[in-house]
């Protein structure tokens, strides 16, 4: 959005603001998540997120901060630690992105989402700050990430919380959250993703991550390739930062898993662990892990956290989309956010190792950004039946740019579906009683399987000067 633009809004918003009237102003504003194209690192600088965080008097710098970066795991790790702190007795803020459902899940005290009454008073309350700076033509407006990663500081303050674990958006030298001072950084594996933006090697996309890292804090970094851990020990030896890696300090095994979960031990710093999860996947093990690394620099640094807080934290953690089990016209679903070769290759392991099945149904949708042919590589183990669809984000990608690389790999297409609801109806409608259905691809994907499984009305934005729906 220009200056331009940002004048034609409201400068003052009614003290009765409703939610949905909020949320539509909030999105109103320059939104590269939902943006058709990837934006180039050259849009992204921080002066005008510390004018917009000086106008509000700098609440994220009255609490103290756990940075979490990464491309793989850095939301499922933010919510162990937080569930972990919780659990401990303190009170929590946690700030994450994307939402699933609501953009209300975004900012949470402990792992509950804000409401929206809440939500609507956040915004009358930053907006005529955002407006200020938008209109100062030197650094542009303010974009809709920023200013929600302003009002979750914001919240976090006036609800006096004693941490904020706070989750990077996109890459981490720039991004709008990097304004912190933290206590502790935490970084989760790196792997390419959003090569246009942030570098198409695993060094260069390590070094936008290792942008979070501050002179002299801790850092805790999980496995890494070689390439990612050249760069963070150069930068943590640079600026005299002590740095933990998990795959040095740290060792884990997995005794015995199911739907309902898995059990396992860690074998840490300070203590051994046998625990209890509901996430599934050796990737969430090693998330726990990276978690519990974290948890045990803090006890170094002189915080009181119990063994048995870290186990009922690890055990409480829930966290949607991430292969989460659904049941739906007695069919099986298993629904997942993975978008990237990486990623898909951990759950089609997880796959391989909690299930049993006579075929698998894919619903198969993508963001433009995304190497879906790559993704698709992955998925050719699984000797699928997939059904290509677009889900209702503005980057999604038609569902024939879908099914085409699909059919070049060899992949039985069973169908091209427009949305994601009358996929699932094929899906089920072509599936037997010992096959699996799994939703992936994006997490829109896996954010609209759920809605239609669980009855969830979706939030649609809609632009305030066009009234378009997006």
């Amino acid at each position: 959005m220009t200056n331009q633009e940002s004048h034609n809004l409201p400068s003052l918003i009614n003290p009765n603001v409703s939610y949905q009237e909020a949320l539509e102003l909030v999105m109103s504003l320059a939104d590269f998540e939902r943006s058709k194209h990837s934006p180039t690192n050259s849009v992204f600088h921080l002066e005008r997120m510390r004018l917009l965080m000086a106008r509000l008097g700098n609440p994220h710098d009255s609490i103290p901060t756990l940075h979490v970066a990464g491309t793989k795991g850095k939301g499922s790790t933010a919510a162990m630690i937080t569930s972990i702190l919780r659990a401990a007795g303190l009170k929590i803020g946690l700030y994450t992105s994307p939402h699933l459902h609501s953009a209300v899940e975004r900012i949470r005290i402990g792992l509950n989402p804000i409401s929206q009454k809440d939500f609507a008073n956040l915004v009358r309350e930053t907006w005529p700050a955002a407006q200020h700076v938008s209109q100062m033509a030197e650094f542009g407006s303010v974009t809709t990430f920023e200013f929600i990663t302003s009002m979750a500081f914001l919240h976090f303050r006036t609800n006096k919380v004693d941490y904020q674990v706070i989750e990077v958006g996109l890459g981490g030298r720039l991004d709008a959250t990097n304004i912190v001072t933290p206590t502790l950084c935490v970084i989760t594996p790196i792997s390419l993703d959003h090569t246009k933006t942030l570098g198409n090697t695993v060094g260069s996309i390590a070094k936008e991550k290792a942008g979070i890292i501050k002179p002299r804090v801790p850092v805790v970094v999980a496995p890494q390739t070689q390439e990612a851990i050249d760069v963070f020990n150069n930068v943590t030896s640079d600026k005299n930062c002590p740095l933990v890696r998990v795959d040095k300090k740290f060792s884990w095994e997995k005794t015995s898993s199911d739907f309902g979960g898995q059990y396992f031990t860690i074998h840490g710093m300070e203590n051994d662990y046998h625990l209890e999860m509901p996430l599934l996947g050796n990737h969430q093990i090693e998330n726990a892990a990276t978690a519990i690394a974290a948890i045990e620099s803090m006890i170094d640094m002189g915080h009181v956290i119990l063994k048995s807080s870290i186990n009922e934290g690890i055990l409480n953690t829930r966290w949607a989309g991430r292969c989460q089990i659904l049941s739906y016209a007695g069919k099986t679903i298993v629904v997942d956010g993975a978008h990237n070769l990486s990623a898909m290759e951990r759950l089609i392991q997880t796959i391989q190792e909690n299930f049993t099945f006579d075929k698998v149904v894919i619903l198969l949708g993508a963001l433009s950004g995304h190497d879906v042919k790559e993704m698709m590589s992955a998925i050719t183990q699984l000797n699928p039946v997939v059904i290509a669809v677009k889900s209702r984000h503005p980057r999604s990608l038609l569902e024939n740019m879908i099914a085409k690389p699909a059919r070049e790999l060899g992949i039985r297409v069973h169908c091209e579906s427009g949305d994601v609801s009358s996929g699932i109806k094929q899906a089920v409608d072509i599936s037997g009683p010992n096959d699996l259905i799994l939703g992936t691809g994006s997490l829109s994907v896996a954010a609209e399987i759920i809605e239609e499984v669980e009855g969830i009305t979706p939030e649609i934005y809609y632009n305030i000067r066009t009234r378009n729906n997006f």
